[in-house]
């Protein structure tokens, strides 16, 4: 367990300026170059890392900063020191694609990562001024309202966001074929994805592949929230390691029964 925690109104005072001062400028302005793995990075991802990691290395000079933007070496050895540790995870600006387009669905996502768990996390919307917050073991937050679990509905009632493109072809033909759920949506920012599920404006969320600065803030905010979640294999989410992982996260525990009986293979 961490010592002493950071404190919870100063880091999200730190996101909304990171969101005024390096993010929000760029809207509607920006330009986008691609990354080695084909992802968009923009001014504003690499402004709002440098200015979080700065002031929080000011703040709390003990605890190194993860971020989406640096090189897989330096996140592999910031991962490894988080054995032992507190780091920060952070994405400067989750849901680029969207950004970069105009769309106005994107996040600041940070969290505080300790062997291979998340402590406290952060997520900010600066469009809708939504700040989610949780702290393990105390409850999750959306601005200074406590978020508490929803009434559970069956599978056949349920909305759900689905990122198709990520999922196995078997598993995206079965969905269209079958729709086993109400009715699907995708809103492109897997860190607002998981706050938007925790304060129940949907039921369900399946993603084929998640980086960790994508779960790190968003599965405890869900988790503290009441919901639950697992990899599409049954195996819990991991918080240790940088690869990719799939994601199946409900609002309560009977709805993810139903999901795993349908994802059993036959």
């Amino acid at each position: 367990m961490i010592a002493t925690l950071p404190d919870p109104a100063f880091v999200a005072g730190l996101l909304r300026q990171a969101a005024s001062g390096c993010v929000m400028p760029y809207y509607s302005e920006t330009r986008s170059s691609r990354k080695a793995d084909g992802s968009i990075v923009t001014q504003a991802d690499l402004h709002c890392q440098s200015f979080l990691q700065q002031a929080l290395f000011q703040a709390y000079p003990d605890i190194p900063l993860l971020g989406e933007e640096m090189e897989p070496d330096e996140q592999a050895e910031l991962l490894e020191k988080s054995r032992t540790m507190p780091i920060w995870v952070l994405d400067p600006v989750d849901g680029t694609s969207n950004f970069a387009a105009s769309l106005p669905i994107f996040g600041i996502s940070l969290a505080l990562l300790q062997a291979g768990e998340a402590h406290m996390g952060w997520v900010y919307d600066p469009v809708r001024d939504e700040m989610f917050f949780a702290e393990r073991g105390r409850g999750a937050w959306l601005n200074d309202e406590r978020m508490e679990g929803r009434a559970a509905v069956p599978m056949k009632r349920a909305v759900g966001v689905i990122d198709l493109k990520r999922l196995p072809l078997a598993m995206r033909q079965r969905l269209v074929s079958e729709m086993p759920f109400h009715s699907q949506r995708s809103f492109g920012s897997a860190v607002i994805e998981w706050c938007w599920l925790a304060a129940g404006r949907y039921h369900f969320y399946l993603h084929g592949g998640q980086k960790l600065w994508d779960i790190a803030a968003g599965n405890l905010i869900l988790a503290e929230a009441g919901g639950v979640m697992q990899a599409l294999d049954g195996n819990p989410l991991r918080l240790d390691a940088l690869r990719s992982q799939s994601v199946l996260a409900c609002l309560d525990t009977a709805l993810l029964a139903e999901w795993r009986d349908w994802l059993a293979p036959g």
